[in-house]
C-alpha cells in the first residue's frame, strides 16, 4: 500500500460505489420493496466505519502488515456486498 491516504480513498470509493449502485437499483425498480437494498447500504456504512477505525488505530506493531490486512478485508467485504447487490 502506497499510503494511508490512498487506503482511505480506496475504502471510500469502493464502498461509495456499492452504495451508489443500490440507489441506482432503487431508481430503476420503483415498485419494488427497498428493504433489501437499504440493508446492503447499512452494511456498507458499517463496513466503512469499521475499516476506518482500523486504519486510524495507533497501537499497531507492524504497520505494513496491519494495512495489508485492512486492504484484504476491504476486498472481501466489497465482494460480499457486490454479490448481494447482484442478487437483487
Amino acid at each position: 500500500m502506497a499510503s494511508v491516504k490512498n487506503l482511505k480513498k480506496d475504502i471510500n470509493y469502493t464502498l461509495g460505489d456499492i452504495i451508489e449502485e443500490c440507489y441506482m437499483w432503487e431508481l430503476e425498480n420503483p415498485g419494488v420493496d427497498t428493504v433489501a437494498s437499504q440493508g446492503i447500504i447499512d452494511e456498507a456504512i458499517a463496513a466503512f466505519d469499521g475499516l476506518l477505525d482500523k486504519v486510524n488505530a495507533k497501537d499497531v506493531e507492524s504497520k505494513k502488515a496491519h494495512f495489508k490486512g485492512i486492504s484484504t478485508e476491504l476486498e472481501e467485504k466489497a465482494k460480499a456486498l457486490i454479490a448481494k447487490v447482484n442478487a437483487l
